[in-house]
């Protein structure tokens, strides 16, 4: 298992089958959602199937994370109840909106994590951002806990919120998403980029892919399985990075054997931000499976 976190795939709690394939579409993480995706009449049987589906079943080769009902629903707290003991690796809070939200929730899975024997601080948090509250405060939030790994965007809640007209392109959202990168990367947490709900329009949703990897976003919520392949395609460096990559790493490896102050290729200087990013996008390709 890779240390990426390109896709998280949500799976409807409440439905075996789709719970039962969840594991062979190849995403990094699966959500099993125990909120949106499941009605207030099913959130007791989602729960229990999801309780027992990950005692039985519980996937080997991807991350494993549970997206929670909001704290201020009556389902909250049997939720933290009931599925930390199951070592997910991490609780996806929605409806976040301040770092109070944050330390609740990792108050929370503390005193459930000390119940069930399971070492403090093992199940992490993720943050979604649903509101303009929530995005003003993102980087309150993303910086809560020690447990949060990364924040990310719920758009249609937050259009909602703003009384903003929905567009395919996604052009209204895009303050939002620049701070939600922004404040992530601040606080050196993952900056994951928000459901694309139209999935079978596959063109509109890779160039929102690349858009949203260009705004510094290392990860994307998916919603259908055809969008797995297509996200790991637009973030995996391609031959030509990879072998740009490696020509400034070999320069600047060069003239650091040379003592030399000034290191250049193709008769341009390299900087360091330029070999930061060139090893950066090496380890990526090694982590998505590629050789280097």
């Amino acid at each position: 298992m890779n240390s990426l976190y390109r896709t998280m795939l949500f799976v409807p709690g409440n439905n075996p089958s789709q719970l039962a394939k969840s594991e062979i579409y190849g995403a990094d993480s699966v959500i099993f959602d125990l909120e949106d995706a499941v009605s207030v009449n099913e959130k007791d049987a989602a729960r229990d199937l999801v309780t027992r589906f990950m005692q039985e079943l519980r996937p080997t080769t991807c991350r494993v994370g549970i997206r929670i009902n909001a704290q201020d629903t009556p389902y909250y707290e049997d939720d933290v109840k009931a599925m930390v003991p199951l070592k997910p690796d991490f609780l996806r809070l929605p409806k976040s909106e301040s770092a109070e939200n944050i330390k609740k929730l990792d108050k929370d899975i503390a005193k459930y994590e000390k119940k069930a024997g399971i070492k403090e601080g093992t199940i992490k948090i993720i943050a979604t951002i649903e509101t303009a509250l929530g995005v003003y405060n993102a980087f309150e939030i993303a910086s809560a806990s020690e447990r949060v790994i990364a924040i990310g965007l719920g758009a249609e809640d937050f259009r909602t919120d703003m009384h903003m007209q929905r567009t395919e392109t996604g052009e209204e959202i895009l303050a939002a998403r620049n701070r939600i990168s922004l404040c992530a990367h601040a606080a050196h947490v993952m900056p994951l980029d928000y459901v694309f709900s139209n999935f079978k329009n596959e063109e509109g949703f890779r160039k929102d892919v690349a858009f949203g990897k260009m705004l510094g976003f290392t990860g994307k919520s998916v919603i259908h399985p055809s969008q797995v392949p297509i996200v790991h395609e637009v973030y995996t460096p391609s031959d030509a990075e990879i072998e740009k990559a490696k020509q400034v790493v070999a320069a600047y490896d060069e003239a650091m054997a040379k003592a030399s102050g000034v290191v250049s290729l193709n008769g341009k200087m390299i900087d360091m931000p330029i070999v930061l990013r060139a090893k950066n996008t090496l380890e990526y390709a090694r982590e998505s499976g590629k050789e280097i």
